[in-house]
């Protein structure tokens, strides 16, 4: 378990640095993959409800820290995601990669309706084609092309920190 612990914590520290560093030097078109969208998506699939919040909420909780003029916005929306992701273990397969993929995917659109109904929309911006079309589309699209090489990264670390069961 303790394996388990450290291996999220450096994952979330080494997610959001690559996040908020390399990767926003590298847009497509206006966006930044969302590296902490795949991380706690996949330790949600792999380790469960808990662990997947909690990684969300860790996630979550080091952009509303860095980047967010409202406290826990982000901690409750990727605590949110994690702990949905959580409820697929009963079916992730190591070997399959659809249902990650799927996964992610349905997480980052979920992420960017939720951050446009709540940071847009109830503000008075009702523009939903512009914002889905220049933000929503192009970070789901960055964030798949990214899961393609990080899911077998993590996967890795997965199977290396899982107790051995003789």
């Amino acid at each position: 378990m303790i394996k388990k612990i450290i291996a999220a914590v450096l994952g979330v520290w080494l997610c959001f640095i690559l996040q908020s560093t390399v990767f926003s030097g590298i847009k497509l078109g206006n966006t930044v993959p969302n590296l902490l969208i795949i991380l706690t998506a996949c330790f949600g699939f792999m380790e469960g409800e808990i662990f997947g919040l909690l990684v969300g909420f860790s996630c979550g909780a080091l952009m509303d820290v860095f980047f967010s003029s409202f406290n826990g916005f982000y901690a409750l929306i990727f605590m949110y995601l994690g702990y949905l992701n959580g409820k697929f273990r009963n079916i992730f397969y190591p070997e399959d990669i659809k249902l990650p993929l799927g996964l992610i995917i349905c997480s980052d659109v979920a992420y960017g309706l939720s951050c446009y109904v709540f940071l847009f929309l109830l503000r008075g911006r009702f523009d939903f084609g512009f914002y889905a079309g220049h933000v929503i589309v192009p970070e789901v699209i960055a964030t798949v092309i990214l899961s393609l090489l990080a899911y077998p990264i993590i996967l890795k670390v997965h199977k290396a920190v899982q107790p051995q069961l003789h």
